[in-house]
């Protein structure tokens, strides 16, 4: 398969999918069937609404063989999307396909998908359906080209009588580049580059650091004329290393990247820039995984301790690592307590801290954290007066905040040059921003 995160699937070989595709409840009853093939009988499906779905036990496993008969399944909310087979297929390829099939159908109903959804829309669905798969082979998975003759209410925005735009409709969706029109013309032409990356750390009780990566996207929102060449590069460490005389150049070492279709991947094979014709208005450009020289951006100094058998003492210290000029936001600390915790009195130096019963825990808010600073809070928890042999199993505090203009893994968007043939100027935006992704310090 290629690196495509979205689009069409695009794959070397035609792959056929399975028999049929399922809309499962969670009670086990079938929303919608759309078969491909016949090899799977009623009373097969049966079994799997029945021992699967309703049972409600092992659905983490995304695949499930029951009497020789294979179902590849994920689960949307409410709303199990399934896959039934009973030869030997691509799992990966279906998969992909089912979570393609749920954007599509969320840009369809307002970015919402659940069982209310699918009752509304049964002949929306079952027309995408029969769209998007042709013979049981993935077809068309392009929103811009589905909603051009497919939409809710049966008012198409073409005319089926007319050749031209029919022409151009066939064109994009089976052309080089299906995944944008011609003919498009913004009033500015301006381009919005987002990275935003998803910091995942673990600190041990003993202050070391057991994990640390992160998991980026870049994140386009394109609003150019014409059919535009982007061309994109980043600090990684191959281009880095090569870039010698130029004085020194910090290089990243990315894992696991995957791109939207439109990227040339030969071209990146080669000289390691993202070159691309991008499609209009947002999408993803590439997703991401650093595990190397990962920088926290911030650091934690617990300290609990256990005051008499009904008291609980506890102080954490918190500073912020990155720049003076760099500003968090929303950020929030849970320091949990004992399950028996009756009350808390606590003192911070910044923010809002207060027991929270329904969590279990002191929440610290503080909705602003500026650079270089460091702030402290402290709880006095009381215990209620219980007698229990287990000892307190002491979760870890856990941190989620936003911290803009900064990155964990030290990537920096190093150009974006863009070629259109009208040699129009346009506006280039580039912001980053870092989340905590799963934030934790042991105590």
């Amino acid at each position: 398969m290629r690196g495509g995160s979205s689009g069409r699937l695009c794959v070397r070989l035609p792959r056929r999918i399975p028999g049929p595709i399922l809309f499962i409840n969670q009670k086990g009853e079938i929303l919608i069937w759309r078969a491909y093939k016949d090899n799977v009988s009623r009373v097969d499906w049966a079994n799997f609404s029945s021992q699967v779905v309703a049972a409600k036990e092992n659905r983490d496993k995304p695949v499930h063989a029951i009497n020789g008969c294979h179902f590849v399944f994920i689960t949307v909310g409410d709303v199990v999307i399934t896959a039934a087979t009973k030869d030997n297929v691509n799992v990966v390829l279906v998969l992909k396909l089912l979570y393609k099939m749920v954007e599509l159908f969320r840009s369809y109903f307002g970015g919402t998908f659940d069982e209310n959804q699918v009752r509304q829309n049964f002949v929306l669905i079952y027309e995408l359906l029969d769209e998007i798969i042709d013979y049981g082979y993935p077809q068309i998975l392009e929103v811009d080209v589905l909603k051009r003759y497919i939409t809710q209410g049966g008012a198409r925005s073409i005319d089926l009588n007319d050749q031209e735009q029919l022409k151009k409709i066939t064109v994009q969706a089976t052309g080089v580049c299906s995944w944008r029109a011609e003919g498009i013309k913004h009033k500015k032409n301006e381009v919005y580059i987002d990275v935003v990356e998803n910091v995942n750390i673990l600190i041990s009780a003993k202050k070391e650091r057991l994990r640390a990566d992160v998991s980026g996207q870049i994140l386009v929102k394109c609003m150019l004329s014409g059919m535009p060449e982007c061309k994109f590069g980043m600090n990684d460490k191959l281009i880095s290393s090569s870039e010698r005389g130029k004085g020194p150049v910090p290089g990243i070492a990315m894992d696991d990247y995957r791109f939207h279709q439109c990227v040339r991947l030969s071209k990146f094979d080669v000289d390691r820039e993202i070159t691309f014709i991008p499609p209009d208005g947002s999408f993803e450009l590439m997703t991401y995984r650093i595990t190397e020289n990962i920088e926290s951006p911030f650091k934690l100094m617990p300290d609990v301790k256990m005051m008499g058998r009904n008291r609980l003492s506890m102080s954490l210290q918190v500073s912020s690592l990155y720049d003076q000029n760099i500003t968090a936001t929303s950020v929030m600390i849970t320091i949990p307590c004992p399950k028996h915790a009756a009350r808390a009195t606590t003192r911070a130096d910044y923010g809002k801290a207060r027991f929270e019963p329904s969590q279990g825990a002191v929440v610290w808010r503080i909705s602003k954290f500026r650079g270089k600073v460091e702030y402290k809070v402290d709880a006095d928890v009381e215990l209620a007066d219980r007698v229990t042999d287990k000892q307190w199993v002491r979760p870890p505090i856990t941190m989620s905040f936003d911290v803009p203009q900064f990155t964990a893994s030290g990537l920096r968007v190093r150009f974006l040059k863009i070629q259109e043939k009208s040699n129009y100027k346009p506006i280039k935006w580039i912001r980053y921003l870092t989340k905590a992704g799963s934030f934790q310090h042991r105590i």
